[in-house]
């Protein structure tokens, strides 16, 4: 079986390797010049040099003249990606932008007989017509003999070769001062368009010599309008193209109707072999200039000769390349037969060595399935016995789910009565407790209504949550709803309106439902919708449905958001502050379905963030059992509290007392009301800073230089675990300990937050007791390790006992330089000054105020203390610490450690 796979993995190695396909290259050809003779020819020269390169996939592509349908076809070929594009054109100028942009995609252009009016193109293929019109002057002073009339008969008005082959006829018969320009006619591809006008020009002009035209059709056609007046003998006739054939050019001549042609070649095969080079990254020609040459009575019989043979003998070589083809044919046939006789015998090979192996595994296979169809019966009736376990169990953990809701109601009511009797009652007149039992009031309601909507869910889970949809006044009812919410619009001047297509709308649907699905939609809106933004809401009406619309300018949702957004307990990216459950939006999906509706989201992050609520007009598609005509309750009361931004705009501010205390705390945290308690507990004993965000609190970190810190783990923009890492590695905040809060109360959430280097983690809910000992035990601990480590720095204390802010920035500042270089012994005055914004005088005078020593004389008792502290060390000797100090040699370090401890380095180390 072995030899048979590696017999069979040889023959399609062979075959594989035997022949390679050369690579495919698209070659898009636009022609829009020319008569139909001029371009079938020009086709033909380049199918015949095409039929010596198979792997080329040509397409062409004729316009007939037509430049706004040459301009459509380019752009067909830029679309489809094409490798290189051969433009023939007919006018230059509205060709002339399309070419361009196909050349700035990066497709190699090559310009086929007419220039457009750029030079954006990678080759260029044609003869040059203005030496066609120098040709063409000079032999009309041959036959006239520098004395007559002439008339030009033009290509297309507007076209390169119009304008180039005028300008040379008229260059050249600008020397013959007796030969004059009569009249220049335009012409068309019509061959009839300028036959009046010459006519009539032949008419009024009776003394006309020569007639030149800038192509044979054009010359064919003014010989029969010369022949129509009878002057066919005495106007002689030059044309330009001497193409083969019937009423060819060279045919013309031959026959005596034209004088002579100018033979302009197509150029074809030259076009299809600059590109050919350019695809296989060969040297070619950017101008490529084909030979001209004037054909007349003394010539014609010879290129008439030469084109018959040369016809002859390409056809000669189309059969030829034709039996090629059919043998190469053959070739491929025969080859791809014993390709697959290989493989098949191969595969025959491979089959029979693999049936016999299959079937002596069969009977194995066969044994160990009868075992295993015995362990699979077991196992089944297991797993029945389990689901059946299960669906018990579940029902037990559901009904225990169900009962736990409930109990949570008892105490949210026996806390939310009291308070409310507490709060009406006149004697309290203190508007601190006032403003406490306000906060425990809306928290309760907060938790009373998140237990709601679990009892929601399981009721829906059990199919108990029942219709009772009555026919209301859907705007009317949309409107009380935006009342609970107008005062957060006008604190945050917030744009907040309903847009209603009628005044009045009548839909039927379950009023509790349906308050429960908007007040969650816009409670979101103002979560997530900056101050100053808008909520707009809409409600328009269509032949068979209502929508509603909540649309917002907050921070959006992602695309993986918005494909979540309904799913039960999922939480967004976005969720740097609570959100709750994650069961408002699920639970708003579930209600809208039991109205027979849908609801929808649309976004885009940083923008905009739209949700619609669609419902059926009428009644027909609800049940009979869910439709009620009873007066609904007023259901307003049950959200009147339940906005947890009402209370902010209603916090007393917490008076500040005394005098500037001596320690400052920074609060991080976006939670208003946590920062407004621990603000009162902790204002009596110090400075209080506060920051509602992660780039806030840094900035007030750097500028405020706090003695502690409290972050949030969870803050909008920077949470606080990058902000913790930042404080730790700036040298201005890296000695500041740091609290961090946090819901996370897992083992490894709290591994976490102490590997950034914070000094203590308190997980919420937390005792307020215990986070102002905590405090106090840090500031106490970090002022007795400072006062270790700067016990030996002779700073007077009389000069920064109580420094005012700026002053203790600045000394944090400067100490954190010192300590940062102190081991580079090129620093100077100059450099600590330019580093901080200070000129020198100004530092020295700085420094000398607040410490009482000069900047010099601080820097070298920082480095004895240093160097007091490594000479305890054996690994270093007293010249690796002068140098690792900053000192310039060792002696002179010698010399003042003496003088400071009367005693020399080597003595200290020793004893």
């Amino acid at each position: 079986m072995k030899s048979a796979a590696a017999l069979f993995v040889l023959i399609l190695l062979l075959a594989a390797c035997t022949k390679q396909e050369p690579k495919q290259f698209t070659i898009g050809f636009s022609q829009c010049t020319g008569a139909d003779n001029w371009r079938k020819t020009m086709q033909e020269s380049m199918y015949r040099e095409l039929s010596f390169h198979p792997e080329i996939n040509f397409i062409m592509k004729d316009a007939g003249g037509n430049s706004a349908k040459q301009i459509q076809q380019i752009s067909e070929f830029i679309s489809q990606d094409i490798d290189l594009l051969i433009v023939s054109p007919n006018e230059a100028k509205p060709i002339t932008p399309i070419v361009e942009k196909a050349y700035q995609n990066g497709i190699p252009v090559i310009i086929l007989d007419r220039k457009t009016n750029s030079d954006q193109y990678t080759a260029y293929v044609g003869a040059n017509n203005v030496e066609v019109g120098q040709v063409a002057g000079a032999y009309a002073n041959t036959l006239l003999k520098g004395k007559g009339n002439v008339i030009e008969i033009s290509e297309k008005p507007g076209s390169s070769a119009d304008i180039d082959r005028h300008q040379g006829f008229a260059e050249s018969i600008s020397h013959f001062p007796g030969i004059r320009l009569v009249t220049k006619l335009d012409g068309d591809w019509d061959k009839y368009s300028f036959q009046k006008p010459l006519t009539a020009t032949l008419r009024d002009n009776s003394n006309i010599d020569v007639i030149f035209c800038q192509n044979d059709r054009r010359a064919l056609t003014a010989f029969r309008v010369c022949q129509s007046l009878g002057l066919e003998k005495e106007i002689k006739l030059i044309g330009v193209d001497g193409l083969t054939g019937r009423d060819g050019g060279i045919d013309l001549v031959d026959r005596g109707i034209l004088n002579a042609t100018v033979l302009y070649p197509t150029g074809g095969e030259e076009a299809i072999r600059t590109a050919i080079s350019i695809l296989q990254k060969e040297a070619f020609k950017r101008e490529n200039r084909l030979q001209i040459t004037m054909i007349d009575s003394t010539n014609v019989r010879i290129m008439k000769l030469q084109s018959e043979k040369l016809v002859a003998q390409e056809q000669d070589i189309e059969r030829r390349q034709e039996k090629i083809e059919e043998q190469r044919a053959i070739s491929e046939n025969q080859t791809i037969i014993i390709y697959a006789v290989s493989v098949t015998l191969a595969l025959a090979l491979l089959f029979g060595a693999l049936s016999f192996y299959s079937l002596r595994e069969n009977r194995k296979i066969n044994k160990r399935l009868e075992s295993q169809n015995h362990e699979i019966s077991d196992q089944k009736n297991q797993i029945e016995q389990l689901a059946q376990r299960a669906g018990i169990e579940n029902e037990a953990k559901l009904k225990f789910f169900t009962n736990i809701s409930h109990e949570f109601r008892t105490p949210l009511t026996l806390i939310l009565a009291p308070v409310e009797d507490i709060l009406s009652n006149d004697k309290i007149r203190d508007p601190l407790i006032r403003q406490e039992l306000s906060l425990i009031r809306k928290n309760t309601l907060r938790l009373l209504r998140l237990v709601n909507q679990l009892m929601d869910f399981r009721k829906l889970g059990s199919n108990k949550m029942k219709l009772r949809a009555g026919e209301q006044n859907l705007v009317a009812f949309v409107r009380d709803i935006m009342v609970s919410f107008e005062k957060i619009a006008s604190r945050r001047k917030i744009d907040f309106q309903l847009i209603s297509s009628d005044p009045e709308i009548r839909v039927w649907f379950d009023a509790t439902m349906l308050d429960k699905v908007i007040f969650n939609l816009l409670s979101n809106a103002f979560k997530f919708t900056p101050d100053k933004g808008r909520i707009y809401l809409y409600i328009n009406t269509s032949a068979d449905n209502t929508q509603i619309r909540v649309e917002d300018n907050g921070i959006g949702m992602t695309p993986s958001e918005i494909a979540h957004a309904f799913e039960v307990f999922y939480q967004g990216e976005n969720s740097y502050k609570t959100l709750g459950t994650g069961l408002g939006l699920a639970l708003s999906k579930e209600l809208i379905t039991l109205h027979q509706g849908r609801i929808s989201v649309r976004s885009e992050p940083g923008r905009e963030t739209c949700f619609t609520i669609e419902l059926p007009l009428g009644s027909t598609h609800l049940q009979q059992d869910e439709l009620q005509d009873e007066p609904i309750e007023d259901i307003s009361i049950a959200r009147n509290f339940e906005l947890s931004e009402d209370t902010n705009a209603e916090l007393i501010p917490v008076p500040i007392t005394g005098q500037p205390k001596e320690q400052s705390v920074l609060l991080i945290e976006d939670n208003a009301d946590l920062v407004r308690l621990m603000e009162q507990k902790l204002q009596n004993s110090y400075q209080i800073y506060k920051a509602a965000d992660g780039e806030e609190g840094l900035r007030m970190a750097f500028e405020h230089i706090p003695d502690l810190i409290i972050c949030d783990v969870m803050l909008p923009g920077k949470d606080g675990l990058s902000v913790s890492v930042m404080l730790k590695t700036d040298f201005r905040t890296s000695h500041i300990p740091v609290i961090m809060l946090t819901a996370k109360t897992t083992t490894e959430q709290q591994i976490e937050g102490i590997q950034t280097g914070v000094d203590a983690y308190i997980t919420k809910p937390f005792n307020l007791q215990y986070v102002a000992e905590l405090i106090r035990a840090l500031l106490k601990n970090r002022a007795i390790l400072r006062e270790h480590y700067t016990s030996e720095l002779p700073i007077e204390s009389s000069t920064v006992n109580n420094p005012n802010k700026l002053d203790k920035k600045f000394i944090t500042q400067f100490t954190a330089y010192i300590e940062e270089n102190y081991g580079n012994s090129e620093l100077s005055v100059e450099d600590i000054g330019r580093d901080l914004g200070m000129s020198r005088v100004q530092l020295y005078r700085k420094v000398k105020a607040l410490l009482g020593m000069s900047v010099n004389e601080y820097i070298q008792q920082l480095r004895l203390n240093k160097a007091k502290f490594l000479l305890r060390r054996d690994d270093l000797t007293v010249s690796d610490i002068a140098y690792k100090v900053g000192f310039s040699s060792p002696t002179y370090f010698s010399t003042a450690f003496k003088t400071k401890y009367n005693q020399t380095p080597m003595e200290y180390k020793k004893s």
